[in-house]
């Protein structure tokens, strides 16, 4: 027998896959010559793709007398030769509809095929029949489980490599679960897409159907016929491929990788580093128009010359598994497994994440297990029932977006997702996942009326299936990839969302904050003259900060869809805008917690995101837009360089007020502590009015350097400020024992480090 090539799976244990020579193990009898032998319902339920079991008639089958009837399934043929090892040749006889049988005495060894249709179209060929499943009863038996965390590696479609007597076999295994199907065929490029010749058979009640397919290589297209119970056909794409068409095809392709990753000193770094107490500074962006017409490893050059100025520690990449809509983003995916065929192939992404790995760049990737599309070719109604979602619709449809939601209670669908996310974080190297849409799994009734949603055995409204599902995700990726982050986009007050999973959390590393997103917004967004009575809405997210593990998001759902640019929602001229939005993300920085800035917005990009045109770079030649840019590289730079900033986001010795309440000047001043003692006094002015004479508490006495002024020149700025630096003396005030007098500038502020003390 022979062993396949390529990664080892649980299937190795009893030998994945090979020849052949003394018959199929455990053939039926149903197989055997005489009375008992196939009828002619049999052959029509293989010929017509309505069986289980197509190796039980096809291939080869020993008898009781020692002789072998072998059986292929070749339609349309004028003639059939059987031809055996050592040059033997045996004719065919046709038996039923397609189907040819030969009699050999004895084994029939390591065989071929020649089929005849007629002038120049004689083929010689494998047979599909005469090879051992590619799964093994242990990947049969964790699938069943749902504990299958390769799962990858089992199903879907892999070339494989055998060593025969008759010379070295290369083709591809298909596997597919389906276990409502009365009938499965793998079709495609390699039949005309006809399926009629290659009936796959079920694997036990494990639900999976599988077959290996000599001949075919990388680059074929393929899908999945599926006969349901209802009697009606469906071809679907593999949920397990690896690659797909360019949309709006929707063909899977068979495809391998052969990509020698370069990080792993940034890899093993990782594994071994406290990420949370890092600097995380995040550039969220979309890959399709970032820049117009980038392909993956064009991208890869055009993002490292940015960061090298903007100096992001992370990117972090809206959806690139395969969705046929362009315009959604991503968050419509019917190919779960396989990256975005519009910019490259998956090892163009993996050369893009290794570039960015080596210039010291994490990447993070938005990950969708919430709901998918109704596509009548990819993952719903799969095998003609309810098989990824559920089957209720009060659970297992999304209304506001028009897609199914999956069956989180069901424990194959569980292993389908939690191995999704094992795939892109091994197989992609990838830094983290960000889980859209964490609300919408959590509440039974998210954007449902009364009447349109079912409670839980317990009469409340949380998703309890979808509650574990998340759970067993978090706690498998923290077993399997240390250092990858989970982040969730979750935005209610749901407790423990960060929380370990062994102490009844949910097991995410992060949380996006919508609140201090939402308050912030709303604060920069209203006239400086109104300011002062919203004040709270600039402090309010101190109240809750270290609850839980928080990123400060100004993501793509914020400068889109009329929410208008970051620049647009600021009132007040061109330079207000301007200045005004330095001033906020230089708080944004500053405040407690990990922070993401959504492209575009460090351009100070006046216009909503419009994801069919590329962003506008040529407002880097304009000093306003410029100096924002500028200004975002200068936080990153001593953000990195500040582990005051950084060490202690999620603790309260990392936070200091100094002043909360001066809502009469539209202050801010607050002390960032980092793990190492080390100090940073940020004060923020959101008034256009300049406060000179302003006396500030500090820590201790001595000279305080100007680490940041967004009202430099530098960045577009009218200069005012300190001259570089500030002494602070022995003067108590705001609970300090120093304190110096500064001018704050007008929409300013100053990140102050010290430099000396007395």
């Amino acid at each position: 027998m022979a062993t396949g090539e390529g990664k080892g799976t649980a299937a190795d244990e009893i030998k994945p896959g090979g020849v052949t020579t003394d018959g199929p193990v455990d053939a039926p009898t149903a197989a055997d010559d005489g009375p008992a032998g196939p009828t002619a319902e049999d052959y029509e339920k293989v010929i017509g793709g309505d069986t289980h079991d197509p190796h039980g008639i096809l291939g080869a089958h020993p008898q009781t007398d020692g002789s072998t009837l072998v059986r292929t399934l070749r339609h349309h043929a004028k003639s059939v030769t059987l031809l055996q090892e050592g040059g033997a040749e045996v004719p065919f006889e046709h038996t039923h509809g397609g189907i040819f049988t030969a009699r050999v005495d004895g084994p029939v060894g390591d065989y071929r095929i020649r089929a005849d249709y007629g002038p120049g179209a004689v083929y010689e060929v494998d047979d599909p029949y005469r090879w051992l499943p590619t799964l093994g009863e242990i990947d049969l038996h964790l699938i069943g489980e749902g504990r299958h965390e390769n799962l990858w590696d089992v199903l879907g479609a892999h070339v494989r490599t055998y060593d025969t007597p008759g010379g070295q076999v290369t083709g591809t295994s298909f596997a597919v679960w389906a276990p409502n199907a009365r009938g499965v065929r793998v079709t495609g490029d390699f039949d005309h897409w006809s399926g009629a010749g290659t009936p796959m058979r079920s694997l036990g009640s494990s639900g999976v159907w599988e077959l290996f397919v000599p001949g075919v290589g990388e680059g074929t297209r393929y899908k999945f016929a599926i006969l349901g119970n209802d009697g009606h056909w469906r071809e679907k794409a593999d949920p397990m491929a690896f690659a797909a068409e360019v949309p709006p095809a929707t063909a899977s392709v068979v495809t391998s990788s052969r990509y020698e990753w370069s990080d792993g000193d940034w890899m093993d770094a990782r594994a071994g580093a406290d990420v949370l107490n890092q600097p995380l500074s995040i550039y969220e962006l979309h890959a399709g128009s970032w820049k117009l017409g980038l392909n993956y490893r064009e991208l890869a050059d055009a993002l490292l010359e940015e960061l090298a100025e903007t100096a992001f520690t992370h990117v972090e990449f809206l959806p690139l598994a395969g969705h046929p809509f362009a315009p959604s983003w991503g968050y419509q995916v019917t190919s779960y497994y396989a990256p975005d065929a519009r910019f490259g192939s998956p090892d163009d992404l993996r050369y893009l994440i290794d570039r960015l790995h080596q210039a010291g760049y994490g990447v993070i990737l938005d990950w969708v297990p919430a709901h998918f599309p109704k596509d009548e070719w990819a993952l719903g109604r799969f095998d003609g029932t309810s098989l990824y979602e559920h089957a209720d619709p009060r659970r297992g449809e999304q209304p506001d977006w028009g897609t199914f939601v999956f069956d989180f209670g069901r424990r194959e669908v569980r292993n389908f997702l939690v191995a999704n996310a094992l795939y892109w974080l091994e197989e992609f190297h990838l830094d983290g996942l960000r889980v859209d849409a964490v609300a919408s799994m959590l509440y039974l009734d998210y954007s449902r009326e009364d009447g349109q949603w079912l409670p839980n055995i317990y009469g409340g409204n949380e998703n309890l299936d979808a509650v574990s599902f998340l759970q067993e995700t978090n706690a498998t990726v923290g077993k399997r990839v240390p250092g990858a982050l989970m982040i969730a986009e979750e935005s209610t007050a749901w407790p423990g969302v960060t929380r370990p999973t062994h102490l009844g959390g949910l097991g995410f590393h992060l949380k996006w904050n919508m609140g201090w997103m939402h308050d912030s917004l709303g604060y920069i967004s209203r006239d400086a003259i109104y300011r002062s009575w919203h004040h709270n809405e600039m402090t309010f997210s101190l109240m809750y900060a270290f609850t839980e593990q928080f990123v400060l998001p100004i993501s793509h759902d914020e400068v889109v869809h009329g929410k208008q640019s970051l620049w647009s929602k600021i009132p007040g001229d061109e330079w207000q805008k301007a200045a005004t939005l330095r001033t906020f993300l230089s708080h944004q920085w500053a405040h407690p917690g990990k922070q993401l800035l959504f492209m575009g917005q460090e351009l100070g990009n006046p216009w909503e995101w419009n994801d069919a045109i590329g962003l506008p770079w040529q407002l880097k030649d304009y000093p306003l837009h410029a100096g924002v840019r500028r200004l975002v590289g200068d936080l990153n730079r001593v953000y990195r360089a500040s582990p005051a900033l950084y060490t202690q986001d999620f603790s309260p010795n990392g936070f200091t007020w100094l002043d909360a309440n001066d809502r009469e000047n539209n202050v801010l001043a607050y002390l960032r502590w980092g793990s190492d003692g080390s100090v940073m006094a940020c004060i923020l002015n959101f008034s256009p009015a300049p406060r000179s004479g302003y006396r500030i508490g500090l820590p201790f006495a001595g000279v305080w350097r100007e680490a940041i002024n967004t009202d430099s020149e530098l960045y577009g700025g009218s200069g005012a400020g300190n001259m570089g630096a500030v002494v602070a003396g022995d003067i108590e005030s705001h609970g300090q024992p120093a304190s110096a007098t500064i001018t704050i500038p007008p929409l300013g502020a100053l990140w102050l480090a010290p430099e000396s003390s007395e």
